[in-house]
């Protein structure tokens, strides 16, 4: 088999391991074109004040541009993983940035409130195609030893996109150019799209080992993709995941889409200073969360089966008690040291949720296995955006962050059930024979 062929399965070939640098670059190239697609679905957020204006929208619309496309992607991922498994993964990738740079600069352009609400959906199915391609691509290129930190590394992309879009949109609004941030932010995408693609044409697959066992192989995984999912399914490991990673990314929304206007309000800052207050330093310190968090995982992988569970754990425990806080902190400055503090243990679940349940399932199922969970996360976290909009009057924004720790508290009990009960069954028949997962 050649190297740089492309087989619908996209199996790595059997090539020497790849080097620390060619990792970095592999990460580094994929960085770019996620940082994008974060800016791309997250400007929008700082910039609520003047769309209630300009295009006359109600919280409850507001809080819809989250929820459309969380929803329309959710259940986009399952079916770009299956693709992700099944087809080439270089244009499906590609493909993604193109249609989701100009769903973009077409939000621009929105006349109503409908209108930008059909293109958050829009952006919701062109972005879903990208993620478990993408990741599952990182994974295959990467050895079992650094995969935790290349995750975590491609994942900190997210973190840049969330600070650089808010600023941006915040920026721009502010200077009654909320148009022209989409438009630019679209043709930035399109002109990646040039090199990017050079680039993946020109690579050869990833060829990081995978020792895969019979019951894996190539044949077999490839009779159907739904008879694969059913599979993934008779996981219970991963079947929890499914669970405890949505009530993660519940609460996590709720902060991505309403902490500007919640700070704009609460500590009457202009939209660019709320802006960038509500993401620098929350997605700064989960930066770094990210980093420490997935060398931590790595470290405690190779000591312990359940290292990266673990890491899970640690995260859901912490995060708690700091997304209650965030709800209550009186004075900007303190809100600032919680938001320090949940990002950096978010990161630890943001960078380690996909390598730990690689831990547990077919290898040849990655791209299936991150749709899978995008889709359980993005249609429960859909409702955090929309909930915060229709019950900001009422229960208010602090009793909705309330609401989100307890349902990470019942998280963490569902993570140590699973650890005490089912992961190490899980483990024996998928990560015992493959190291790489």
């Amino acid at each position: 088999m050649s190297t740089t062929s492309d087989d619908p399965m996209n199996f790595p070939p059997r090539t020497r391991e790849p080097t620390a640098l060619a990792v970095a670059i592999l990460v580094a190239w994929m960085w770019v074109a996620y940082f994008l697609n974060y800016c791309d679905r997250q400007a929008v957020f700082a910039m609520f004040s003047v769309l209630k204006k300009e295009l006359s929208m109600t919280d409850g619309q507001l809080g819809l541009t989250g929820t459309f496309f969380l929803w329309v992607y959710g259940i986009g991922c399952p079916i770009a993983g299956i693709l992700a498994d099944r087809v080439s993964k270089r244009r499906l990738i590609l493909a993604s940035l193109i249609v989701w740079s100009l769903v973009t600069i077409a939000t621009g352009l929105s006349a109503s409130a409908g209108m930008l609400l059909t293109m958050r959906a829009a952006m919701g199915i062109s972005e879903a195609l990208f993620m478990p391609a993408a990741i599952a691509w990182t994974t295959a290129g990467t050895p079992a030893k650094w995969r935790s930190r290349a995750v975590a590394g491609l994942t900190t992309a997210q973190v840049a996109g969330v600070v650089g879009g808010s600023s941006f949109g915040g920026w721009m609004a502010d200077r009654g150019q909320w148009r022209m941030a989409f438009v630019v932010l679209g043709i930035v995408g399109l002109i990646y799209a040039i090199p990017y693609a050079w680039y993946l044409a020109k690579s050869s697959r990833p060829t990081a080992q995978e020792n895969v066992p019979p019951m894996q192989s190539h044949r077999k995984d490839s009779v159907s993709g739904l008879r694969a999912i059913g599979g993934l399914f008779r996981v219970p490991t991963f079947c929890m995941l499914c669970m405890i990673f949505p009530l993660f990314v519940f609460g996590l929304w709720m902060i991505l889409s309403w902490l500007a206007s919640y700070m704009q309000e609460k500590f009457e800052l202009t939209l660019s200073q709320a802006g960038l207050a509500s993401t620098l330093y929350l997605q700064a310190s989960t930066l770094v969360g990210l980093f420490f968090g997935g060398y931590v995982a790595d470290r405690w992988r190779a000591r312990y089966r359940s290292g990266r569970m673990m890491v899970l754990l640690v995260s859901l425990v912490l995060c708690a008690p700091l997304l209650w806080g965030i709800g209550r902190a009186d004075n900007l400055e303190m809100l600032k040291v919680l938001l320090v503090g949940y990002g950096f243990f978010s990161g630890w679940m943001m960078g380690n949720v996909f390598p730990a349940a690689f831990d547990v399932v077919p290898a040849s199922s990655r791209g299936s296995v991150v749709g899978i969970l995008n889709l359980f996360g993005a249609l429960l976290s859909g409702f955090a955006p929309l909930a915060v909009g229709t019950w900001k009057e009422s229960i208010g924004f602090p009793g909705m962050l309330s609401v989100a720790a307890v349902a990470y508290a019942v998280a963490a009990v569902l993570l140590l059930f699973t650890l005490f009960t089912c992961f190490g069954k899980d483990w024996e028949h998928y990560g015992a024979t493959n190291p790489a997962g």
